[in-house]
């Protein structure tokens, strides 16, 4: 979750929401990401998305079986979405998301027993650290006008 966190860093100090993502299977980073949806004109461009691609490009494979993702801010529909197609075996997050969160906030797709794959969560990690790097880049923001 640390590296997850300088990536979410790198995308606030690049203009866009600070969000972090690092694919690990086998105790190795297979793929990582951070938001770029501005930079790369594409609202797909999330961090689990960046993420998600570099791993399936790494072992030539879009299934991502036996995954960790850790992400910094719970997923969004479209990411959860995402996770579960990639079959992610766990999904590890920090700052929970009162807005959008598919993980269990405001919905729980990752646990939906529509689909036939579900995936494990664990939430909280190093929440007061991801939850912060947010609230400061919309502070940021807003003052800017």
């Amino acid at each position: 979750m640390h590296h997850a966190l300088s990536l979410a860093e790198r995308a606030g100090r690049e203009g866009e929401v600070p969000v972090g993502a690092v694919l690990v299977r086998e105790n190795k980073i297979i793929g990582e990401g951070w938001n770029r949806p501005i930079q790369c004109n594409d609202p797909s461009a999330h961090a689990e998305i960046q993420a998600l691609r570099a791993a399936g490009d790494s072992i030539a494979n879009y299934r991502l079986c036996d995954t960790t993702l850790y992400v910094t801010l719970e997923p969004c529909t479209m990411c959860a979405g995402a996770i579960i197609h990639a079959r992610v075996k766990r999904v590890v997050f920090g700052a929970y998301d009162p807005k959008t969160g598919a993980a269990g906030s405001v919905f729980n797709v990752l646990n939906s027993m529509s689909y036939n794959h579900s995936v494990e969560i664990a939430t909280g990690v190093l929440q007061p650290q991801c939850a912060a790097l947010l609230t400061s880049f919309f502070r940021a923001r807003r003052s800017r006008g």
